[in-house]
Order: structure tokens, then sequence, then C-alpha cells
């Protein structure tokens, strides 16, 4: 590897690997070492130099100055006699660099080489590759599908192509079709490092994808003026988002769906239709509740606060309502409180009222 070779070779490792010069270089010399070291009988102790300007590389044997009389080892030792014939100035414990002869096996050493610095440059690719990624863990990634393989899984492309992540059968959402070529958003929920290999998990249900689309897609949310204090998905139906204010002249909820539904229509989109509710947080959990149950009515509310159970109370026209298809409401609303929700008829009212 000489000349304009070597020097494209860098190039092109240091465009599309992302790999400083530095470590490219840092790696070449190592390489072509390792080939010479694997190609010789003897033990000498060598130094490869790559001349980036001349475009070639060039071996030195490093020995150590004796004085005459007690060279013991050849291959890491020189005579003070013989060394001052290289510089003047030697004195005896010094280290000299002589020219290493590699005639005749440029071509096996180029080869060699080559290949060693492929394994290199994947290994170091893959740990870069596990820093970049492990510090987006728990953000949103965009990514191309790929295909769906026997065990269902989904496999994407990500980051820019260079590696693929796969979405497991759990983490995909039911009503969603996953398309070849199709590009979505996807929450990066796991990295792990097998071998020479990367195993990234993708999600599409985890609460906290919806979470971060309010962040990203959102202008007061990103701005941190609105908060999302809590997320509750039921991934390709129904979801409900409690969100605050740390301005009183911003209406959180109203920031978060926009004139007609216009902000929150991208994230629906994104979410394949996905229903949003956005419920306005409070820290009393008597209004927070009431909010959540939207658009039920809610008569009153008691809270056990040992068991963090709270007991709704509501008119009987609202009760269907409030329990929600499939007891999906009512559900919803106590993943996003916290709270235990147990809905009652308002008997008492009932009676009143006949």
């Amino acid at each position: 590897m000489k000349g304009k070779e070597l020097l494209y070779t860098i190039k092109v490792i240091e465009e599309e690997k992302g790999i400083p010069k530095e470590d490219i270089i840092a790696l070449l010399e190592e390489a072509i070492l390792t080939a010479i070291v694997k190609r010789i009988d003897r033990k000498p102790d060598l130094k490869v130099q790559l001349n980036l300007k001349e475009g070639e590389f060039k071996v030195y044997a490093r020995k150590r100055v004796v004085e005459d009389g007690g060279l013991k080892n050849p291959d890491k030792e020189i005579s003070l006699s013989e060394a001052l014939k290289i510089d003047p100035d030697v004195k005896v414990g010094d280290i000299v660099e002589i020219p290493f002869n590699i005639e005749g096996m440029s071509r096996i050493i180029a080869q060699a080489s080559a290949n060693v610095l492929s394994q290199r440059i994947d290994k170091l690719e893959i740990d870069r590759l596990y820093r970049v990624l492990q510090e987006k863990v728990g953000d949103i990634v965009v990514g191309e599908i790929v295909k769906e393989d026997e065990k269902g899984n989904v496999v994407v492309k990500i980051h820019g192509g260079k590696v693929q992540a796969i979405l497991l059968p759990e983490e995909r959402v039911k009503t969603e079709r996953y398309r070849k070529g199709d590009v979505r958003k996807f929450l990066l929920v796991g990295v792990k490092k097998k071998g020479n290999e990367l195993e990234v998990i993708l999600s599409r249900t985890h609460p906290k994808l919806l979470q971060r689309l309010f962040e990203k897609e959102l202008p007061e949310v990103s701005a941190g003026i609105v908060k999302v204090v809590s997320v509750a998905r039921d991934p390709g139906d129904r979801s409900k988002v409690a969100v605050t204010s740390s301005d009183p002249t911003v209406d959180p909820v109203g920031a978060c769906i926009g004139v007609r539904g216009s902000r929150i229509q991208t994230i629906v989109r994104e979410l394949q239709g996905e229903n949003i509710d956005v419920i306005l947080y409070s820290e009393d959990p008597k209004e927070f509740i009431a909010n959540a149950l939207k658009p039920a009515r809610v008569n009153n509310i008691l809270l056990d606060w040992e068991n963090k159970e709270a007991k709704v109370f509501v008119d009987e026209d609202q009760f269907a309502l409030a329990i929600g298809k499939k007891g999906q409401n009512a559900r919803l609303t106590a993943k996003l409180t916290g709270w235990k929700i147990d809905i009652k008829v308002d008997a008492l009212k009932n009676t009143q009222s006949s």
C-alpha cells in the first residue's frame, strides 16, 4: 500500500466510517506492524511510521546501545561502535532506529495489513456506534423499514442506514402495517454489543414515544414552557397525556392541541391515527382524576390515601362514558394519574332526583 493508494484509503475510511485521521493512522501502523511480525522468525523491536506527505510507510528496528563486547541480543541491541556510525552523538543506553529491510514482503504485508486493518476498523466503528446509540436510548430515532423476518421482528435501518435495528413483536402496534421502505419514528429502548455486532431494540408502543413526540413537535413543550407530566397509552387506539404550564398566560392543553387540532394532528398522523386526549394536570388528585375522566362528568371523588384508591361517583347516564369502551377510559385514567379508579353510580343523588 503506497502513495496515492495509502492516502485514498485513509480518506475513504475517515469519510465513510467517521473515524478521525489520527486514529486511522495509528490503526494502519499497528496493522502493518502485526503483518510484519507474523512473517519473520526473529523478535526485533519494530516501529512503523507513516509519511502522509509521501504517501508511504517506513519500518525501523529500535535497538538499545550497549558497550562494545557486551552485545547479547542482536535483534534488540547494537554495539556502541556501530551506533556511532549512525549517530555520532549517541551514548550507551540510548535507543537508535535502524531502517528495517522488508524487501520482497511488501505485497504480502500490504494484503495482510489490509485484512487486519479491516477487522480493527470494524471493531472501532462498532464501539463508536455503541457509544453514540447508548446516548440516544430513551429518545426518538428515524428509521426505514427493511423487512419482517420469520419471527415477526421488523428489521429497521437507522442512523443513516449504518445500523440495523429490530422492532420486536411485543413492541409493534397491532393495528399498524410495516411496509418495506416506509419511514417511521421509533423509541430507541436498548443497545447491546454482541461480539462485533450491535443488537438495537426499538419500540412503537412505549408511552415515552408519545412524550418525546410532544417534546419534538410542539414548540411550547420543546421550549420547556409546557411540560408533559405523564402518559398512558393503549397503542394504536387511544392515549391520554397530562400537561402543565410554567407560564400562567399559556394554556397547556390549547398549546398542544392547536387551532382545530392543527398541532396535535402531526403526532396523530405519525402514530397512524391514534386518538390522543390532552389532559390538564393538577396537583390536586381529585381535580386531576376528574380532568382525566372527561368527557364524563364527575359528581364527587373520595380518596383512600393509604391504598391510593379513588372512588369516583357519577350520574347513571355518565357511568358508561366514565368507564369507557371495554373499561378503557377508567384504565387509562388509572395509568395516567397513578390512582386505582373505582367508578360508582351516585345512588344518593339519583334517589334525591327521583
